[in-house]
């Protein structure tokens, strides 16, 4: 009994690790960031609509980390160009770029034997870097509709709001 116990906590410490080095790294660097975990669970209570279409989008997703850094704490344009150049050493491959409402949007995907297994969506602004670290996958048509989704969420939204404007910026 003992053995099956220690199985299954080393088993749960592998899967709750099993989103990105890069990602704890740049947390443990940028400890003031905000960061929240999403289970497949808690993203369908954030379907307040019983929206059939955000079901179907986050069907295979596992876990996802949300990570916002203020760029104001010591985030530059050369601190990201060696975060994807980091993503792209753990076989993360860029897939998209696009714009949505003044924010630059980078999708990476990282597959094994041809099915995605993780994918990083990268919001960047002036202001704020947004890292979606992903355990699972999107569509890739879908990205702005998951980002806009968990930002818009009133619960998910205000702690947003409050952590942007926490120490009066």
């Amino acid at each position: 009994m003992r053995y099956i116990i220690t199985l299954l906590l080393l088993a749960a410490v592998g899967w709750a690790n099993a989103q990105s080095p890069v990602t704890e790294a740049l947390y443990k660097k940028h400890s003031d960031a905000l960061t929240l975990f999403f289970y497949n669970n808690t993203l369908r209570m954030l379907n307040q609509t019983n929206d059939k279409d955000f079901d179907a989008l986050i069907e295979d997703i596992e876990k996802m980390r949300f990570l916002m850094i203020k760029k104001a704490n010591g985030f530059s344009i050369n601190d990201y160009q060696k975060l994807v150049a980091d993503y792209k050493t753990e076989q993360f491959e860029e897939m998209m770029s696009s714009r949505y409402q003044g924010k630059n949007f980078d999708v990476f995907v990282k597959e094994k034997n041809g099915v995605t297994k993780g994918m990083l969506v990268l919001v960047n602004d002036a202001e704020n870097l947004f890292v979606l670290d992903i355990l699972g996958r999107i569509a890739m048509d879908k990205i702005s509709s998951l980002y806009r989704t968990v930002n818009e969420n009133s619960e998910i939204g205000e702690k947003i709001k409050n952590f942007t404007n926490k120490d009066g910026q």
